[in-house]
């Protein structure tokens, strides 16, 4: 029987979805582990999705189908309209880990994907100068990876995505690894350039001030097997300043909303009967 289909955002009422999920089953181990179950989902081109739900409820799966990095067992993952049935060229994926390349430079990082595309020279330099502008790293381009810190890492790999130039960006937990003032940093960058670009984004985090401040929609999932427990559409203003969202009543109350949905009740401890005397 299929499950919960989550209800579509303000957004996925006026277009068609790019992204849809239907019936989607993910099994591994020749069947012994069940990722997901009936999974069906709907994004809209230009939403900002966030996925939270328990470790192991298979989140990361959904963006790995999404990337055709491997198939559905059971569904099918469309995209525009068409099955993902190969490697998705239209999507872009960061991960905790930045994976630049420590013998380039900075620039030369973020040229990677240009020179794959075949760009002339002179255009490549052009525009990794104005990504690096984009993600506020004007000045570090001849700079290795070693030499910049965590959060210049992160900026380096945004600006090197946005020169993949995806459609869609897929992000599993890209911040997680960071302390909280360059976290919110890069959420605010984030967002200020999916909104400037028009791109669509699946965004995985187990962090719930996070999945409310970023997200259109909050898709929630049950343990594993993972399956769509419930959508919260987010309401908050699209351009919402991040940075004084923690003063905001209706933040406030979204969060402990999804807060209460994804803590499982506490049981009371029993102290152990002694032996009386």
């Amino acid at each position: 029987m299929p499950g919960p289909t989550a209800p579509p955002s303000r957004k996925s009422s006026e277009a068609l979805p790019l992204i849809e999920f239907r019936n989607v089953g993910k099994t591994f181990a020749r069947g012994a582990l069940e990722a997901v179950r009936d999974v069906n989902l709907s994004v809209a081109p230009g939403e900002f999705l966030t996925l939270v739900g328990p470790s192991g409820c298979g989140k990361s799966t959904l963006l790995n189908m999404t990337a055709g990095l491997f198939l559905p067992t059971t569904g099918e993952v469309r995209y525009a309209g068409a099955v993902v049935a190969d490697i998705n060229v239209r999507v872009g994926y960061m991960t905790q880990v930045d994976h630049l390349l420590p013998w380039r430079t900075l620039a030369g990082n973020i040229a990677v994907p240009l020179e794959i595309a075949g760009r002339p020279k002179r255009e490549i330099a052009a525009e990794v100068e104005r990504l690096m502008t984009l993600v506020g790293l004007t000045g570090f381009g001849a700079s290795y990876p070693s030499q910049l810190s965590g959060g210049m890492r992160k900026r380096a790999a945004l600006a090197r995505l946005f020169a993949y130039d995806p459609e869609t960006l897929l992000m599993d937990e890209p911040f997680a690894a960071l302390d909280a003032q360059m976290r919110l940093v890069l959420q605010v960058e984030l967002k200020r350039l999916c909104r400037l670009l028009g791109k669509t984004v699946l965004f995985v985090t187990h962090d719930v001030d996070e999945a409310v401040a970023l997200g259109d929609r909050c898709i929630v999932f049950t343990s594993r097997p993972g399956r769509v427990r419930q959508a919260i559409t987010v309401d908050l203003p699209g351009d919402r300043d991040l940075r004084v969202l923690r003063y905001d009543p209706a933040y406030l109350a979204q969060c402990g909303a999804l807060w209460r949905l994804l803590t499982p009740p506490v049981e009371p401890a029993v102290a152990p009967q002694g032996r009386r005397e």
